[in-house]
């Protein structure tokens, strides 16, 4: 649900702060006063195309945000999980510039205008003649049309199907294509792991073996330095390190018996040899250990020399020969057994087809019983909406190949008027006509909603009396479940509305501004007496306001056509 707007330097709009609440809202105002504005403004934080001209007059950028609560949107909450932009809410943000480039926000972090309208198509729906409406969409109607059958868990049950067909299909047409190469790939597997095999490399044993080659290469150094250490520590004939700090340590030790306070630093010394002796042994055992085998260091970097070799010819390096050995065993003992597979893979193929299509099949049936009895609901709903000669019709037209949605398309279809052909929903030529089909769908299809923010701008275009009446009380009737936005200059549809705001446009003769105002109880009857009678209120007007009013509340039959 959206609960914050904020508005700076947009279109004739200063600065705008806006507290929005659950239920229907109506906007209202004036002529020419900017009521249009809000609706522009939501949909440029939703993605659409940025352009300078929207900048106020004299300012150097606009500046938007909004704040969604993210209680009753699973979906958008997942999108922004998935790409770790989540949070408590939804927080959007858009900033153009008077060069016509835009930086775009999504709880705080620069995203792609791309990105705000992925995510702008979870959050509202705005119906009228603008490019957010969902229900334009095919996925979108085949989704509706699922949702108020009940038919989701069927639909999600297909595509996992479908998944796994598919999955089947690509498994076996790459075994199919291995199998026409098989003779000749195993020809070659086998020569290469014979190689593999003589050279029987272990994993890790190249970082051994240079080890070794240093050591062996090098041996003559480490026991001539080995052995002249070894001296200067313990062995020598005269001078040893050892020798010298027991001389001390002796010395030390005579002193003691004449100052005490010398004794800890003999015992200092002394406790120094026990290490250092113990250091020459250490020593002296290597020295003795060391191996200045040529024969051993000739084969050592023979095989060093036979892993790189093999290594080159494999394209990869020496370490990797261990893993290279094990794939190609993996892949000898698959062809090996590829005919095994075949079968195995063909009968699940099957199987899997058929699983599929029976889904499928029930699926249609439920599509097509529920596309009958949502299409006789909504053609009536659009009599109600003063189109008289409206229909609406739901049609299924079968796939030539299968896909994961089922075997058919799903396209809403709409007549208007009397006598003219149903045509696609999409190519409703007017705004006011589709938006009032919208406003029927959603209505009778209110319980299975998945965007609980839907935005009505001019509604009611055309429309006037009793029509108009009916209009509000089906918005009223969504708001009960759906936050709904209505953008109105009829006030038997602002009536109805749970809250209203005011649309007003200042001027001081250099400057011009919009300003939006909610209106309290009192407010409303003004600003719905206005709307029925002119800028002069009388007291019949307000009496007729405040009657309306009061009417809406008393008579709303919220939730009459929820019901599927």
């Amino acid at each position: 649900m959206l609960t914050q707007l904020r508005i700076r330097d947009f279109a004739i709009v200063e600065a705008l702060d806006l507290e929005l609440a659950e239920g229907m809202t109506a906007v209202t105002g004036e002529t020419g006063a900017g009521k249009s504005i809000l609706v522009d403004a939501i949909g440029l934080l939703l993605g659409d195309r940025a352009d300078s001209a929207a900048i106020r007059h004299g300012a150097e950028r606009t500046d938007l945000s909004a704040v969604f609560e993210l209680d009753a949107l699973p979906a958008a909450r997942a999108w922004l999980t998935e790409r770790a932009l989540d949070g408590e809410d939804c927080h959007l943000r858009r900033v153009v510039a008077r060069n016509g480039r835009s930086r775009n926000y999504i709880n705080g972090v620069p995203q792609p205008a791309q990105a705000l309208r992925e995510l702008g198509e979870l959050l509202v729906d705005i119906h009228g003649q603008h490019e957010h409406q969902s229900l334009v969409r095919r996925e979108a109607q085949r989704q509706l049309l699922d949702d108020y059958a009940g038919n989701q868990p069927l639909a999600t049950e297909l595509e996992r199907c479908y998944r796994r067909w598919s999955q089947l299909r690509r498994e076996l047409d790459e075994l199919r294509q291995a199998s026409s190469e098989r003779d000749a790939r195993l020809d070659i597997l086998r020569y290469h792991l014979r190689e593999l095999a003589a050279l029987d490399l272990a994993e890790g044993e190249i970082a051994e073996l240079e080890a070794e080659q240093r050591r062996l290469a090098n041996a003559s150094t480490l026991l001539e330095t080995g052995q002249r250490l070894l001296s200067q520590l313990t062995e020598g004939d005269e001078g040893a390190i050892a020798d010298r700090l027991n001389q001390l340590s002796r010395e030390l030790a005579a002193l003691g018996r004449l100052d005490a306070r010398i004794a800890p630093i003999g015992e200092l010394l002394e406790a120094a040899l026990i290490p250092l002796q113990e250091a020459g042994g250490e020593l002296r055992g290597y020295v003795q250990a060391l191996d200045l085998d040529p024969e051993h260091l000739n084969q050592v970097e023979q095989r060093l020399t036979a892993a790189h070799q093999l290594a080159r010819k494999h394209r990869a390096t020496a370490e990797e020969l261990p893993g290279l050995r094990a794939r190609f065993e993996t892949e000898l003992e698959t062809l090996e057994h590829s005919e095994t597979r075949l079968d195995s893979l063909q009968q699940a193929l099957g199987e899997a087809r058929e699983d599929y299509r029976g889904r499928a099949n029930q699926l249609s049936e439920r599509r097509a019983a529920a596309a009958q009895a949502l299409s006789q609901r909504i053609s009536e709903a659009l009599r109600d909406l003063g189109m008289p000669g409206g229909r609406f019709a739901i049609g299924l037209e079968r796939l030539e190949k299968p896909a994961a949605g089922g075997l058919e398309n799903v396209e809403f279809q709409v007549s208007a008027n009397p006598g003219q052909p149903l045509r696609p929903l999409a190519k409703v030529a007017s705004g006011g006509e589709l938006s009032r089909i919208s406003l029927a769908i959603q209505v009778i299809t209110a319980h299975a909603a998945r965007i609980p923010t839907l935005i009505f701008d001019e509604v009611d275009s055309g429309i006037g009396g009793g029509v108009a009446e009916v209009v509000g009380r089906q918005l009223r009737t969504l708001g009960q479940n759906r936050q709904v936005l209505c953008v109105t200059h009829l006030p038997q549809v602002a009536a109805q509305a749970h809250q209203q705001f005011k649309v007003e446009k200042q001027s001081d003769g250099d400057t011009t501004h919009t300003q939006v105002l909610p209106l309290s109880d009192e407010e409303r009857v003004n600003e719905i007496a206005r709307m029925l009678g002119g800028l002069e209120l009388t007291a019949n007007t307000l009496a007729h306001a405040r009657e309306i009013v009061e009417k809406a509340v008393s008579s709303a039959t919220d939730g009459q056509l929820n019901e599927p």
